[in-house]
């Protein structure tokens, strides 16, 4: 039988057999790369698993560790603000801020809905019910509509009532798990207006992004410029929270770092004196018609405050609507031109210097002329007779310029500077002016004929006093202090520096000064021998003072006003062994008012309330009857 051909000469089992072969070689080679990458991959697996499980081990779990680990830091205790008698003045009661997760709580009630269909209960019911139950238990933070608008935000978490009371904020979270609380603290001011321009105002505020980390700070008063002091040092505690979740898992709490209290600041300030100069100022400046008006009660000797007051005040307790004024501390912070309260400058220079004598005969004119400017008097008189004392008594700016030109511009000028005209008073309140005293490089040729009667320059209500601070206390002034000492968390008390003493004048100058101004509450028989303040006399006291009327500067003309005038008053009570000064500034009155005219009328009203109160020894004996003028 002959063999089978098929084209190209090869029998068809031969190739069959050929196609076989290079398919089995290239199966083969498949299977044989396959196991070596099998082999490979495993291998290279076993080796990451035996790294992880030994030489990363720690490492890993410290990763872990750290991502369900929370840090959350602790609000310190803020000091209390007191008085000089312990009367807290601003304190801190501990309050909570209800929080919600809206992410975990949508997701939460959602997922119980689709498991309990017949409950009817998701998301929304959850946020009414809840809304509902705290409306009523803090109906007057909250209502129901707020909390309903709040659960419905955008975002993933919220916060839904502030200033809960820690016991009402439990209940609430015991009834409703996914109410959570953070801890804070309500400021509160129990005295409401009372010494609110000196105290300030402090309040939360978010100094970082991370919800966790508020902190109650100072915004303005004292509350901010001793901050550092009140706050204290916030600590910090760990908590663990589920992945995904920022709700702590209770029991994981611990503490990294202990909060430090902060101190409690107390003032030189007495409450009730406070809260009368605060009452008759502001009744006062409401009789005059006046702008507004500062006071202050300052200690003769210490140059402490008991009491520093505004006619405009804020109570703290609800800031909202309180006006850039009424936050301002005016007394501080608002120099103004004081008129003839700053003639005691040349008083003093001149009996310093010997240039007079308190009984010295002067003739006065009605007027004198000082480089391009003629300045009068506040009433028209020919020459005339004063003696030295009546010159100041009666406020005589053409009698006051004559003894300022014996004592000449350098020694006037360098006394003024030992009453730190210019200069802040370091009383240690936030906002402080200077005032302001021209440099004698600025002088022009009539300067001279303003500084003396109190035009030119400017000064605060505090300085004011400071400079007769300095002729009470024998001629040395104190730098008037309105923080007593501080009280540390342990108890320990921190007395404030002492104040800075300049030796102004003499003990000998000093006296002569202040009898000399016992004189500006003279009622004398015959009107040429009475003083410009009779009514701030307090019977059975010698009262030493000066009276002051500046006209203000027109902001539209910058020319001194025909109409607006600032009043001011400084007086020493008892002349005869001082106790407080008191300096009074009332803003544009209306002069034509009996009250407007002068501030001596509150300075007596305060005056009997000081005697009263610290039960003064009357005065051994009258202030004698001195001439001040004679035809």
């Amino acid at each position: 039988m002959a063999r089978k051909t098929v084209r190209g000469g090869t029998p068809s089992g031969a190739k069959r057999m050929r196609r076989k072969r290079p398919r089995f070689r290239w199966t083969g080679n498949r299977f044989t790369s396959g196991a070596v990458i099998m082999v490979t991959v495993l291998s290279l697996a076993v080796i990451k698993l035996l790294y992880l499980q030994t030489i990363q081990a720690d490492a890993l779990a410290a990763r872990a560790e750290d991502q369900r680990r929370t840090l959350i830091e602790t609000q310190a205790q803020r000091g209390d603000i007191m008085d000089r008698n312990g009367t807290r003045l601003a304190f801190s009661v501990e309050t909570r801020t209800l929080q919600v997760s809206l992410r975990h709580m949508r997701q939460n009630w959602n997922e119980f809905e689709r498991k309990h269909p017949e409950s009817n209960m998701d998301f929304e019911s959850r946020a009414a019910e809840i809304s509902e139950y705290i409306a009523e238990k803090v109906p007057h933070l909250t209502s129901e509509q707020i909390l309903l608008d709040e659960f419905h935000t955008p975002g993933p978490f919220t916060y839904l009532v502030e200033d809960v009371p820690p016991s009402i904020a439990n209940q609430i979270s015991a009834k409703y798990p996914e109410i959570t609380q953070e801890h804070r603290a309500l400021r509160v001011y129990p005295g409401g207006r009372l010494a609110s321009n000196i105290v300030g105002f402090a309040n939360w505020r978010m100094d970082s992004p991370d919800l966790s980390k508020h902190n109650i700070h100072g915004l303005i008063g004292l509350e901010s410029s001793r901050d550092d002091i009140l706050a204290g040092a916030p600590g910090k505690r760990i908590v663990d929270t589920p992945e995904g979740s920022d709700i702590p898992i209770p029991g994981t709490e611990r503490q990294v770092r202990p909060t430090v209290p902060g101190s409690d600041v107390q003032l030189t300030i007495e409450s009730d004196v406070q809260y009368e100069l605060q009452r008759k100022l502001s009744r006062y400046v409401e009789a005059t018609h006046a702008n507004g008006g500062s006071a202050v009660v300052m200690d003769a000797k210490t140059g402490e405050i008991y009491a520093l007051a505004n006619d405009a005040t804020f109570n703290p307790n609800n800031i909202t609507t309180a006006t850039g004024k009424q936050l301002n501390n005016q007394a501080v912070t608002t120099p103004y031109e004081p008129g003839s309260v700053n003639k005691v400058i040349t008083a003093a220079a001149a009996l310093e210097h010997d240039v007079v004598t308190p009984l010295e005969r002067i003739m006065v004119p009605g007027q004198i002329t000082v480089a391009d400017r003629q300045i009068q008097d506040a009433w028209a008189h020919g020459l005339q007779p004063f003696t030295t004392t009546g010159i100041f008594a009666r406020s005589s700016n053409v009698g006051t310029l004559k003894i300022a030109q014996r004592v000449g511009e350098k020694r006037w000028f360098q006394t003024a500077e030992k009453f730190s005209l210019g200069q802040p008073t370091g009383i240690g309140l936030p906002g402080e002016s200077a005032g302001y005293l021209p440099p004698r490089s600025q002088w022009s040729g009539s300067t001279f004929g303003n500084l003396p009667i109190g035009q030119g320059l400017s000064m605060t209500v505090v300085q004011m006093a400071s400079m007769y601070q300095a002729i009470a206390n024998d001629g040395e002034r104190v730098e008037p202090r309105i923080v007593k000492a501080t009280v540390r968390g342990d108890g320990t008390r921190v007395p404030e520096p002492p104040s800075d003493r300049t030796r102004v004048v003499s003990e000998h100058t000093a006296d002569q000064v202040l009898r000399m101004l016992r004189a500006t509450t003279q009622d004398a028989p015959g009107y040429l021998d009475d003083g410009t303040a009779p009514p701030a006399r307090l019977a059975g006291y010698q009262i030493s003072g000066k009276t002051g009327t500046a006209q203000q500067v027109n902001p539209v003309t910058g020319a001194y006003s025909l109409t607006n005038y600032n009043i001011t008053f400084a007086g020493i009570l008892p002349a005869d062994h001082p106790r407080f000064v008191v300096g009074i500034r009332l803003d544009a009155p209306d002069t034509t008012l009996p009250l407007g005219y002068s501030a001596a009328p509150l300075f007596h009203n305060i005056a009997s309330y000081l005697a009263q109160r610290y039960q003064i020894p009357l005065s051994e004996k009258k202030a004698p009857i001195v001439p001040l003028s004679s035809n």
